[in-house]
């Protein structure tokens, strides 16, 4: 007996897990899910931070640097050329070794665009051969300032525009936020119509069964005619094929919901219908001020008009360029370690540059950057102005169809149980022969379209919803804004 019975066993365990379980899923947790566990959330969190390491890296810009450059070490053992005081050229054998080294601490100054670094260096050579010697030289401390002149502040932009540039990233992640909450509405609700269209199907073949054997009998009895008797099997088989689709469709949308939200190949979801919505009024001036103020476009305007007059900037101060650069310190030159360092033979070490670069005749060149450069900027202002009226156009029409689909939800709603309780009466009433079969199909037509609607009434005023979310980054219903921790999120 039990070895019969553990086969047995076995097979029901793996039935048991080849079938996966049931989840009963509400809208709520599968945008949730969605959120935490689908493809299209994770290529949002991989842009954030892209854009997190990038406004990194310019952040550090803006503080201290410490390095250390150090060549350890250089051999050379060749012929150079040599040119004597009468001005005869020979070759030299050279044969030596240096290292040298330098650790130095730089800032950038952001209010005027140039550099100042501090630092410490130390060359040594040792020259081989019948005369060998070592040398070392020193340069205990030097101030370096290098100084962009009458040029383009680079350092000053980036610190306009990089802050604003990372705001509209995190907009833009909440956004994307939201767009993933959609889809998964989207899913959800397909998912919701096919079981409906199911469950509509098999009801309306298992009402079609009835009446197909009801009015046999009643033919047989000569109470209805041929032709009544064969529109009731012509719709019996129209069910049947009804229920074939609807069943292939339900297994295609639970397939896109489930790799959507990362369930098992195996697990049935059943969507669950809500059955309530949320009675929010969003006036579009509220909306707007939400949206200019939260949206990535409001950013993304920002940075964009920022680009465009850096863009201006840069090709007004390339028209002509000034650099300073200024060295101050002490220099120390001695046989010994010690004696590079040594007070007495330190010697000032100063170096001065200005450079100058200014053109004479470009035939008209660079004004002609500039020129290019403010016509873009005047291109971007109007298609900034264009953008920002369509902007509010679409948003105006948004919150206009959230708040026609509201009302939409509740007509349906009422026509779903008027269209359900005239179809259970008209059965009964069509049982006891007083209504014809026209009369029949019409009222389980209206009760099957009713049905339909109104999951899609329901649907469009979630994706609505969402929708208006995604623009305002705003929570109507909790009157709160939509934020992250934005520190943790791009360490996940």
């Amino acid at each position: 007996m039990n070895r019969f019975l553990i086969p047995v066993l076995v097979i029901l365990v793996m039935a048991a897990v080849l079938r996966g379980e049931e989840i009963r899923l509400t809208l709520p947790e599968a945008v949730a899910r969605a959120r935490s566990h689908s493809v299209d959330a994770a290529a949002a969190l991989a842009e954030l931070q892209g854009a997190y390491w990038e406004y990194r890296s310019y952040r550090a810009d803006l503080l201290p640097e410490i390095s250390f450059t150090a060549t350890v070490p250089s051999y050379r053992r060749q012929y150079s050329p040599y040119m004597n005081d009468a001005g005869d050229y020979s070759f030299v054998r050279n044969n030596y070794i240096d290292v040298s080294g330098e650790l130095s601490l730089s800032q950038n100054i952001w209010l005027t665009g140039g550099k100042v670094s501090l630092s410490t260096s130390l060359d040594f050579m040792r020259q081989f051969g019948s005369g060998a010697y070592n040398r070392f030289m020193s340069i205990p401390v030097a101030l370096t300032l290098s100084q962009p002149v009458f040029g383009t502040n680079h350092i000053r932009w980036n610190r306009r525009i990089e802050p604003v540039r990372y705001e509209e990233a995190k907009a833009a992640y909440l956004s994307a936020t939201e767009e993933v909450a959609m889809k998964s509405v989207s899913l959800f609700f397909s998912l919701l119509m096919a079981r409906e269209n199911y469950s509509i199907a098999l009801s309306n073949l298992s009402n079609a069964e009835k009446l197909y054997r009801v009015a046999v009998e009643k033919r047989e009895m000569g109470h209805i005619s041929r032709n009544d008797l064969l529109q009731m099997e012509l719709n019996l088989l129209d069910a049947r094929s009804a229920l074939t689709d609807s069943e292939s469709a339900l297994r295609s949308g639970m397939f896109e919901l489930r790799a959507f939200l990362d369930y098992g190949e195996h697990d049935e979801i059943v969507p669950v219908l809500p059955d309530s919505v949320p009675n929010v009024e969003v006036s579009y001036a509220e909306a707007y001020d939400k949206a200019m103020s939260r949206n990535k476009f409001a950013s993304s305007m920002r940075r964009r008009q920022l680009e465009a007059d850096y863009a201006v900037a840069s090709a007004k101060g390339a028209m002509r360029e000034i650099s300073l650069f200024a060295q101050v310190g002490f220099t120390g030159n001695a046989a010994d370690f010690a004696g590079a360092y040594r007070t007495s033979g330190l010697r000032d070490n100063s170096v001065v540059e200005v450079g100058v670069s200014v053109p004479i005749l470009d035939w008209g060149k660079r004004r002609g950057r500039v020129k290019v450069a403010e016509s873009n900027r005047r291109l971007t202002e109007a298609s900034l102005r264009r953008e920002a009226m369509e902007f509010g156009q679409d948003l105006y029409v948004l919150v206009e169809r959230c708040r026609n689909q509201r009302r939409q939800v509740e007509i349906g709603s009422r026509a779903r149980d008027i269209a359900l309780a005239r179809y259970d009466s008209n059965v009964q009433t069509y049982l006891i022969g007083k209504i014809s079969t026209l009369d029949l199909n019409d009222s389980r037509v209206s009760k099957d379209e009713a049905l339909r609607q109104y999951i899609d009434r329901l649907y469009l005023y979630w994706y609505y919803t969402y929708q208006l979310r995604s623009v305002t980054l705003w929570d109507f219903v909790k009157d709160s804004g939509i934020d992250a921790d934005f520190e943790s999120v791009v360490r996940q």
